[in-house]
């Protein structure tokens, strides 16, 4: 992309996928995209995306019912983030608690493996809520295994590729819309509001069973596979960052100490959002993992022809194209972060505060990390996949010895290129034991 910028400047129209996409890459012109919304829709590409990779069909077309949909994004904030951040860390000393706080003995495992594993779990659970006992570990391995067999292939699937000519991904988006239909859902408990809500209008649409499990599975799918792959990189650079570590470990402690908590031999700490909002290492930490690695590109669909005037120019869009900013190419820009291709974890902190002010030609940015996409689009589950984020990392950090095995650097697995965080091109060693 940064070929193409040299060679055409901050705007240009390539052929992808089958798609002209005209790209937008000077964040000085991003507003350019929000100030036209009218001609430039996220509504049109988005129905097309779940109708490819969910099966999601004519309940899509209803736009009272998108409309009722998109407003239950307001229970992933406030009050009811609140409570997703209680059940999660209820959840999280259950799951810790019998096995993992027992570990005294070092314990090897592949770190990608893993944090797929705990992110799957915790995920689901805080959100489609609890399976009986007797089924948990069986359904959540299974449902685990066939998301990520499944997600292996998102790339291809949402291309003009027949989902026919993909192998056995029909067998198994079919398989995964039937484990959240209503009838299989009633069987969990506690579920989060957000999905009791989404399950009431649904049923309110009178939206078949199986397409309301297409609902399920595009939701779950979008809670859950952008943080696995950041939770890892958050990991894999802490363990390769002894004094990020260290920095991290006296601001919780510091926090543990002032909130009048002790660190016992079980999982005995408890955060509310606010304080966890606090922890400004912490936030540079997954700010900086997340500048590094999220590629995700935000798309429009152009609806009518028309031109689009920049300070540089005037650009003919034709309808049915499309129109994209992509991120990455103002998160690497040495002119905005030094060494943009280092990890720094305290990039963000400035005296001692959230740091958020960046300038590129002397010009203070309104836009400098992007990683959840804007506007409408902007990813609705960012507050609650941060989170999660933030509670393992707290949890890992107090709780646990951690010691990466693989010394060598992992690069990008760039197959995942625009639309998410991007997975390492293998996985890495690391080993792990309680706290003495």
């Amino acid at each position: 992309m940064k070929f193409l910028q040299k060679q055409h400047g901050d705007i240009f129209t390539i052929l992808l996928g089958g798609n002209y996409i005209t790209f937008i890459l000077d964040p000085f012109q991003y507003p350019l995209v929000m100030k036209n919304h009218k001609q430039l829709s996220f509504d049109i590409f988005s129905r097309k995306l779940s109708e490819k990779a969910f099966s999601i069909k004519t309940s899509m077309r209803n736009e009272d019912l998108a409309h009722d949909l998109h407003v239950a994004y307001q229970l992933l904030q406030g009050r009811s983030l609140d409570i997703l951040l209680e059940n999660m860390l209820q959840d999280l000393k259950q799951m810790f608690e019998p096995k993992l706080l027992k570990t005294t003995n070092w314990n090897t495992a592949q770190m990608l493996t893993f944090c797929r594993s705990i992110i799957f779990e915790v995920t689901f659970t805080a959100i489609y809520g609890k399976i009986p006992a007797e089924d948990k570990e069986k359904i959540i391995s299974e449902m685990k295994d066939d998301l990520l067999k499944y997600d292996d292939k998102f790339t291809y699937l949402i291309s003009d590729i027949p989902i026919e000519l993909l192998g056995n991904v029909k067998a198994l988006q079919k398989k995964l819309i039937n484990y959240l239909t209503s009838e299989n859902l009633a069987k969990t408990q506690e579920k989060s509001e957000i999905v009791q809500r989404r399950q009431e209008i649904l049923e309110q649409y009178l939206v078949q069973d199986l397409e309301i499990g297409a609902h399920h599975f595009g939701f779950l799918w979008a809670s859950v596979t952008n943080t696995i792959p950041a939770m890892f990189w958050a990991m894999y650079y802490l363990l390769r960052h002894p004094e990020a570590v260290e920095a991290l470990r006296d601001e919780i402690d510091s926090l543990l100490q002032s909130t009048g908590q002790k660190k016992g031999s079980g999982f005995s700490i408890h955060l509310t959002r606010e304080q966890l909002d606090s922890l400004v290492c912490l936030d540079s930490i997954i700010l900086e993992v997340l500048r590094l690695h999220s590629y995700s590109s935000s798309i429009r669909f152009v609806q009518e022809d028309f031109t689009l005037s920049s300070e540089n120019g005037n650009y003919c869009l034709r309808k049915g194209d499309l129109i994209a900013l992509f991120p990455p190419v103002l998160h690497g820009d040495p002119e905005i972060f030094e060494a943009p291709e280092e990890f720094r974890f305290d990039r963000f902190i400035e005296d001692g505060k959230k740091k958020t002010t960046f300038f590129k030609g002397g010009k203070k940015l309104k836009f400098f990390i992007m990683p959840f996409g804007f506007g409408t689009s902007k990813c609705p589950g960012r507050y609650l996949a941060v989170i999660e984020i933030k509670l393992l990392l707290i949890v890992f950090v107090t709780y646990f010895d951690l010691e990466i095995i693989d010394k060598k650097p992992i690069g990008l697995d760039h197959s995942r290129l625009m639309i998410g965080v991007q997975h390492p091109e293998s996985d890495v060693l690391f080993r792990y034991r309680a706290k003495s």
